[in-house]
């Protein structure tokens, strides 16, 4: 299992292991997106448990693409300050982090944001509220909008940036046939459908340069009716190899339903495990760039075994470190135990609360074990 914890590279950047901590909403930010000590102090954690790259939440590039509250921002220079603390802190435990860049799009708060909803196309008698169909001018403010997040994010000193194409959020809608009816140049094939993805690349290409490490996350398949399918994700990921992109992270499903919903609770075994891992390997068959996978992972012996067999280079975990934070050093102490994660989603709760995501069912057996003392 040494080849999981040896160094690595990405366009440059060296990670000390093939472990990513993949995005994951902290609701730990100020109420305009600005980085706070809480969630440095998380970010801290998790360098410290010895990730190989963390990836941050989902980082709103302009307030009308905001998603959640307590929600990280990177739509102003304003922010570059907290920004830049946030990388410093994690370069001080030896650690690589990039930005997540992403637009919620349809599921843009207006609560949150004040405007209407932005999405591709109309799509009459799903949403309860107005959704405002993207004109050529929105598409292209967002594509700067990408652009301009990703110079803030090289400011501030980010080792990285991954834009985020998955789970049904704009550029996501864009790429999946469901959300996105359009008749134009946006709208249509797959290669239509990836225009605007390939053109915030082109974007945050043009800001940050030739070199600097550009990643995306996007969907291996949507799992719903009429939504993206497998053999016109894998086309999208050969443009943008094409198109420069650095490295893959692959995921499935959108906030909708579909396979990310029921696959997400009860991962009781190994054949439980990595649930988009036979579409991974239709990826690696067809791919050459360093390809990251998410999705259930929760034993090191499973991780090894994807590596060994080519289906995936890097293994990524979001709730696994909600919990433990130092999973990696864990394992790589000889304590190959599978993540203590039971999946059960609680952690999300007093998020949205308020009070931070944190491991609900931890503090409860921590509690219960001090009252039976």
């Amino acid at each position: 299992m040494k080849e999981l914890f040896e160094e690595t590279e990405i366009s440059g950047m060296k990670l000390a292991n093939r472990f990513i901590r993949s995005a994951t909403w902290e609701g730990l930010a100020a109420n305009d997106g600005a980085v706070t000590p809480r969630l440095i102090d998380t970010m801290i954690s998790l360098a410290r448990g010895g990730v190989g790259l963390i990836v941050t939440g989902h980082a709103y590039v302009e307030k009308q693409g905001q998603a959640s509250p307590w929600q990280l921002g990177a739509y102003a220079d304003r922010l570059v300050q907290g920004l830049r603390r946030m990388a410093e802190a994690v370069h001080e435990q030896g650690g690589r982090i990039a930005l997540q860049l992403a637009h919620s799009g349809y599921f843009a708060r207006r609560s949150l944001t004040g405007h209407d909803p932005i999405a591709p196309s109309s799509l009459e008698g799903i949403a309860r509220t107005p959704r405002r169909v993207m004109s050529k001018d929105d598409i292209q403010r967002v594509v700067a909008a990408f652009g301009n997040a990703a110079s803030r994010a090289k400011e501030a000193g980010f080792d990285a940036v991954q834009i985020h194409a998955a789970h049904g959020y704009l550029l996501s809608q864009f790429l999946s046939p469901f959300y996105n009816r359009r008749d134009d140049e946006y709208g249509g094939s797959p290669e239509n459908r990836a225009r605007i993805l390939l053109e915030v690349l082109s974007s945050i290409r043009m800001a940050v340069g030739p070199d600097f490490p550009v990643l995306v996350k996007m969907n291996c398949a949507d799992f719903i009716d009429g939504g993206l399918s497998l053999e016109d994700s894998i086309q999208i990921g050969k443009l943008l190899e094409r198109n420069g992109i650095d490295a893959i992270e692959l995921s499935g499903g959108v906030l909708t339903g579909g396979k990310m919903g029921p696959s997400r609770l009860g991962i009781k075994g190994e054949d439980k495990e990595a649930y988009f891992r036979t579409e991974a390997a239709e990826f690696k068959k067809e791919l050459n760039i360093p390809l990251m996978l998410v999705g259930g992972i929760r034993s090191l012996q499973v991780a090894d075994k994807l590596l060994k067999s080519g289906i995936a280079d890097y293994f990524s975990m979001s709730r696994p470190f909600i919990r433990e934070p130092h999973l990696v050093n864990r394992w790589k102490s000889g304590d190959h135990r599978r993540a203590e994660c039971v999946s059960d989603n609680q952690c999300f709760v007093p998020g949205m609360e308020g009070k931070g995501v944190y491991c609900v069912t931890a503090q409860r057996e921590r509690r219960k074990d001090q009252g039976n003392n």
